[in-house]
């Protein structure tokens, strides 16, 4: 079984950030804040990606399953997700967004696990789109958000984590590690490899700095999504994307392949390479992988940390 463990849906872009709202824009463009940007290729007049056109990739390319996150970006989506869950209970999972200092951040967490049915726990923490651009001194470790992790493990839910890149506010390794060790039952996933510093391979204190926060993975419920890796580098890296390689090979080397699961970030990744090509520069190029570690990375690991049994 093949699993994308991070991808996204949306009838329309409609979402914020610190530099000002993002909306639909036509031709695979947004509007983000004053600027232009191209989120997709021009697949269509109106920018979106709906539900619909994420299982078109995934048959294309023969994924048969994929974890729908959330973020900011995007806007507020637990209705459409949870529907599209609904409708394809057998191809997805669904992710929720919380903003922790929202005056009625507690009904709208409850709602969106008891009334939608979602099951993750997504929080986007980046300066640019997420929570610490938004409020510049959180601390997700802080002990007025005890509450989230506790009704998450109590809950048995998936808590996913966008920590930005190396050096920013939202690289909160400290927090995560403390979250993971006071609760120990809770799964918790960093996304896109804890976003290692491929615009500069070569810098051993960005590299330390990425190493420390990968370790998390040797705890027993720290596990990590690799979306988006060709986009960090500079220029952007083509396919097959050998730096991204080179860091996927690392981190089996410091935690091993049963902490690692694909995932794509589709649909801004669709301007980096087709759907196959995303899936195939690890299936096909990654051959330091073993026949068990290939089968866990591309999709068993997911199942094993997005469904448990």
């Amino acid at each position: 079984m093949i699993i994308d463990a991070h991808a996204h849906i949306m009838t329309a872009v409609q979402g914020r950030s610190v530099r000002g709202p993002t909306r639909s824009s036509s031709w695979g463009q947004v509007l983000w804040g004053d600027d232009s940007y191209q989120l997709l290729p021009p697949f269509n007049a109106f920018t979106a990606f709906p539900a619909e056109a994420l299982l078109a990739q995934m048959a294309w390319a023969g994924v048969e399953r994929a974890v729908l996150l959330q973020g900011p970006f995007y806007g507020e989506l637990d209705s459409y997700v949870a529907a599209a869950v609904r409708k394809w209970p057998d191809r997805f999972i669904g992710a929720f967004a919380p903003d922790p200092l929202a005056a009625d951040a507690k009904a709208r967490f409850r709602r969106a696990i008891d009334d939608h049915g979602l099951r993750i726990v997504k929080f986007e923490m980046t300066e640019a789109t997420g929570l610490c651009g938004r409020y510049p001194d959180l601390r997700i470790d802080a002990p007025q958000f005890s509450w989230i992790f506790e009704e998450a493990q109590r809950d048995g839910l998936v808590v996913t984590f966008d920590l930005g890149s190396i050096g920013s506010r939202s690289y909160q390794t400290d927090a995560v590690d403390a979250i993971a060790e006071r609760y120990p039952e809770l799964q918790i996933v960093i996304a896109h490899l804890a976003q290692p510093p491929l615009r500069d391979p070569d810098n051993g204190a960005l590299n330390a700095e990425w190493q420390r926060q990968l370790l998390l993975g040797r705890r027993a419920n720290v596990a990590f999504d690799l979306a988006a890796l060709p986009v960090y580098a500079d220029p952007v890296d083509e396919y097959p994307y050998h730096l991204a390689q080179a860091y996927i090979r690392r981190a089996v080397d410091l935690i091993g392949a049963d902490k690692l699961m694909w995932g794509t970030d589709v649909p801004g990744l669709l301007t980096s390479g087709t759907y196959p090509q995303l899936l195939n520069y690890l299936r096909r190029h990654c051959d330091f992988l073993s026949d068990d570690g290939m089968a866990g990375v591309l999709g068993r690991n997911a199942l094993r940390v997005y469904w448990p049994t």
